[in-house]
């Protein structure tokens, strides 16, 4: 199901989302990927198109995210919510490892949100690995908003 996102809001998100992904904070001027707006609680379950449930994902988070909205955890085998970037902040629930190319859940729902959109899939951490070559990754964390 296609949700239409009008230009008022499109423009507040794109201001405010800094035109990165909201989920695995991949930046469309640095990677190149075409960003989409991703309804958090998806419109086929209720969600609506508004600031506070829709958000910039990559292209590869919006695809492998659909229409989920939990996921199992990992380390617990327990089922837990999926991050979500307006009620939620990053920083409490990822991490950057080490080397800076693969994403951390360091909470069940970090971990199971990891784990759902396959953030940390061969293609993209190699793409981190020679971002992070050039300076370009991981990118700064922004200070908690709202």
């Amino acid at each position: 199901m296609s949700t239409r996102v009008p230009e008022s809001l499109r423009t507040q998100i794109d201001t405010f989302d800094r035109r990165s992904c909201c989920y695995c904070l991949t930046s469309e001027a640095v990677s190149g990927i075409p960003l989409t707006y991703d309804h958090i609680t998806p419109a086929s379950r209720g969600g609506l198109t508004t600031f506070d449930n829709v958000c910039l994902a990559c292209r590869t988070c919006n695809e492998f995210k659909t229409t989920t909205i939990r996921a199992v955890d990992p380390l617990t085998q327990e089922f837990a919510p999926l991050f979500h970037p307006r009620q939620q902040h990053w920083q409490d629930h990822f991490a950057w490892s080490p080397e800076g190319t693969k994403l951390e859940g360091t909470t069940a729902i970090g971990r199971a949100t990891v784990v759902a959109l396959r953030m940390n899939h061969a293609l993209i951490v190699a793409a981190r690995r020679r971002w992070c070559a050039v300076g370009w990754h991981p990118p700064a964390i922004e200070p908690k908003r709202g």
